[in-house]
């Protein structure tokens, strides 16, 4: 068979088109008794599966699109199901915004975006459908004068200045010279202005450069340079890949600390989309001792998060880069709270749409917050939170692995900064 078309040996013209016909109405027929008596739920998903930034949304579609296949494979919702469809868009805006008043055409009742640039440009069509959004961006500018984004972890901002202070805490001697390394866009820029803020509140760190990189296969000159200045630590917002050649780099070239804070040596710290074991992977040795912070689990460590994470990859055969990936857990996390708000909807009786849902996720706090096996502390959100998960895991790299640092924890500055 291609495509729609039937073909039987013998039969031409009008005969073989009455057939396809015959057939097409059947199969029409067919999905809906297997559905029969059940609702369908319409959410859409807008990323980066191919281009820039894959190696953080490709892992991510997977782990949205198995959740959601577990929701209607265990009857979650009952005979209720959620169609979610996924479409590509290669980290271009214009590409997502086609996608979104597609899926608009659809008839969803939820939206799960992903780059910071394309969450920006859509805030506004976001208020004027009046559809939640959950995107893969943690951009605090995003939630800025908009009522229907919600961030699922705490932000980009939140999670450097948390590490900055843990900088603090831990630094021996004098003020710390601190370096950022970021992405050349709004989602590597987002936290710089943050921090600077939360230095003016009296957090003793003294930052020395922001280096925006580029696409530079040698990093040897810029690590040179920030040497030459005293920077005792960089702290990274990008992505994984540019920061695996820094770090191999710095191994390369003697530079990288053996233990936090060492004399004459970097100590590299990094937010969410720049650790996870895909860095081990990409830097080889040269992660030793990076210090990582996100919201969610991890399969390097034991736990119920980790169990449910690699039963869920291993029932959808996906491979073990995929089933071991933060990334995937954070696709996860989104169509949980998605399912979650439509259960709870159902569960009241009310109708499945864009504004029921919307009240839903306003509603999750207190003794209503959720709490996924994905992610280390509860989603809470409210009419003035729309930073899902506040609490933040201190990882660090130790003989391969990320390891837990201490138990998770919430910044102190960034009250100060709001």
């Amino acid at each position: 068979m291609k495509g729609n078309e039937l073909k039987v040996k013998g039969l031409k013209g009008i005969s073989q088109i009455a057939i396809t016909l015959v057939v097409g109405m059947a199969l029409i027929g067919m999905a809906s008794l297997a559905n029969a008596g059940g609702k369908v739920y319409k959410i859409g998903l807008s990323l980066a599966i191919t281009g820039p930034t894959s190696d953080a949304g490709n892992p991510y579609a997977k782990g949205v699109e198995d959740y959601f296949r577990f929701v209607n494979d265990t009857k979650l919702l009952g005979d209720d199901k959620i169609e979610c469809t996924i479409k590509d868009d290669q980290y271009q805006t214009d590409v997502t915004k086609r996608n979104f008043e597609d899926f608009l055409d659809q008839g969803i009742v939820f939206y799960l975006n992903y780059s910071t640039g394309s969450t920006l440009a859509l805030k506004k069509d976001f208020d004027e459908v009046e559809i939640p959004v959950l995107p893969a961006s943690f951009h605090a500018g995003n939630v800025e004068d908009s009522k229907y984004i919600f961030l699922p972890i705490a932000s980009y901002s939140e999670q450097t200045i948390l590490l900055a202070e843990y900088i603090v805490k831990n630094n021996k001697g004098a003020k710390p010279k601190v370096a950022m390394f970021i992405h050349p866009s709004a989602f590597g820029r987002g936290p710089v202005s943050d921090l600077e803020k939360a230095v003016a509140a009296g957090l003793g760190i003294e930052i020395i450069e922001v280096v925006e990189h580029g696409k530079d296969l040698d990093n040897t000159a810029m690590l040179q340079r920030l040497m030459s200045k005293g920077v005792q630590y960089v702290l990274c917002q990008t992505i994984q890949s540019p920061v695996a050649t820094m770090l191999k780099d710095a191994a390369r070239l003697g530079l990288t600390a053996k233990i936090f804070g060492e004399a004459g040596k970097i100590t590299f710290l990094g937010a969410h989309y720049t650790g996870g074991n895909d860095l081990i992977d990409l830097a080889g040795a040269g992660a030793e001792n990076f210090f990582w912070t996100t919201s969610y689990t991890i399969t390097s460590e034991p736990g119920a998060g980790t169990d449910a994470q690699l039963s869920l990859a291993k029932k959808y055969g996906r491979d073990d880069k995929a089933a071991n990936s933060h990334n995937y857990a954070n696709g996860v996390m989104v169509a949980q709270v998605a399912t979650e708000v439509i259960r709870r909807a159902k569960e009241k009786g009310v109708e499945i749409t864009k504004k029921a849902l919307y009240d839903e996720l306003n509603a999750m706090n207190g003794d209503k917050a959720y709490q996924p096996p994905t992610t280390v502390g509860p989603v809470t959100y409210s009419a003035t939170d729309r930073a899902g998960v506040d609490s933040l895991q201190i990882y660090s790299v130790q003989q391969g692995k990320f390891k837990k640092i201490g138990e998770p924890i919430t910044s102190e500055f960034i009250k100060k900064i709001k």
